[in-house]
């Protein structure tokens, strides 16, 4: 297959988001479409809820309520196993004509993990190169790679302020 997979989206009924893709997932697996149909994904997020009596309570909750995002080369083969899932509406697009996302949507959306190699650590200077601050140093507090973040302490009138920035806005000094 010459053509790439891309990432598309599915509406379905609300509420039916995983049984679509568990349902989905079989078909791939029993008419063998794994080179066609990649991956399905039901972006969820967990979120700490507090109940009436003052307890938390981890909850997992879906991002976008009543869609399913399927990475996939389009063809009339893969398109027909999708659109004939029960529970599924079709395809996200103008007239049910399916539209791939962009690279920008896919990695603001934080489906794909893009892995960053960054050669400054906790303690280090460096420079800020984009967004507000950028042209400002500052000192590495903090960095979590999972989730593309670091905190950094900058010196700004005369106050330490730390600002969170994501891994590739700041490089070593």
């Amino acid at each position: 297959m010459a053509e790439e997979a891309k990432w598309y989206v599915v509406h379905t009924y609300s509420g039916y988001e995983n049984k679509v893709a568990s349902n989905l997932e079989k078909t791939v697996e029993n008419r063998q479409l794994q080179e066609l149909i990649q991956e399905i994904r039901v972006p969820t997020e967990t979120v700490t809820e507090i109940t009436e009596a003052g307890k938390r309570k981890e909850v997992e909750r879906k991002i976008f309520p009543g869609y399913v995002i399927v990475k996939m080369i389009m063809t009339d083969e893969s398109w027909y196993a999708v659109r004939n899932i029960r529970g599924c509406t079709g395809f996200v697009g103008p007239s049910s004509k399916p539209v791939p996302l962009t690279e920008e949507e896919v990695a603001r959306l934080g489906i794909e993990k893009r892995s960053i190699e960054v050669s400054y650590q906790v303690g280090d200077s460096v420079n800020i190169v984009d967004g507000p601050l950028e042209g400002f140093i500052g000192v590495v507090e903090e960095m979590d790679v999972e989730k593309n973040r670091i905190r950094v302490v900058v010196s700004m009138f005369g106050r330490d302020t730390p600002v969170e920035l994501e891994l590739d806005q700041a490089e070593p000094v």
